[in-house]
């Protein structure tokens, strides 16, 4: 079992921050891999070699954690670039920045509304809201900054609805879209090509004619 040391600690980093990081890197790798429903407390521990109390200690309860899982992957995940000039060019960057997102993070839009959502924590409530509306007002701001020179006036809202759902279906209901192509389909090609064609409707649908 592994123990928590009481003792004071002088300057520097804290001895159990490698455990820390274990315990994190160990659960974003499960949620890859698995439904958030079945990524438990005792599952993270066993699998990250700790004790469950462990997990407690550093994150307080698995709603944390899981948020924490959230937001190292938002961190880790590439943003477009807020210099470029052209909003059509930041919209499309925004749409595919999306779709890589999503695909590399199978799980986390489930993990965000079946488990984080309705938090029992106010706090984990406030702060996943939060993370979801900073994509909104990026929309937000981009339209303004076109001042409707190239884009149409949409409501970012939605348009943040639209990319999420497109992109989310593709990858949460993976057995179902299977069912609609060849058996010997290149399930990451069809990926590309979907985006493609998301990249395509959108970005005709709210250019300017």
């Amino acid at each position: 079992m592994t123990r928590i040391s009481t003792r004071k600690r002088g300057q520097g980093r804290p001895a159990d921050a490698v455990g820390k990081d274990a315990v994190l890197s160990k659960a974003t790798e499960l949620l890859q891999e698995l439904p958030p429903a079945r990524v438990t407390t005792s599952l993270i521990a066993r699998e990250a070699g700790v004790d469950p109390a462990l997990i407690r200690y550093y994150f307080g309860d698995r709603e944390k954690l899981l948020l924490e899982v959230v937001k190292q992957l938002i961190a880790d995940a590439p943003t477009e670039e807020a210099t470029l000039a052209d909003a059509v060019a930041r919209l499309e960057r925004t749409i595919r920045h999306t779709a890589h997102f999503t695909r590399s993070t199978k799980h986390v839009h489930r993990l965000m509304v079946d488990e984080l959502a309705d938090a029992k924590s106010a706090e984990v409530r406030k702060l996943q809201g939060e993370m979801n509306m900073g994509a909104v007002e990026r929309l937000a701001q981009m339209m303004a900054q076109d001042g409707g020179q190239d884009l149409r006036s949409v409501n970012p809202l939605f348009l943040h609805l639209a990319l999420v759902g497109l992109f989310d279906f593709f990858v949460s209901a993976q057995p179902v879209v299977r069912n609609l192509v060849p058996e010997d389909t290149d399930m990451d090609a069809l990926a590309v090509q979907f985006e493609d064609f998301v990249v395509d409707l959108l970005l005709n649908g709210l250019r300017k004619r």
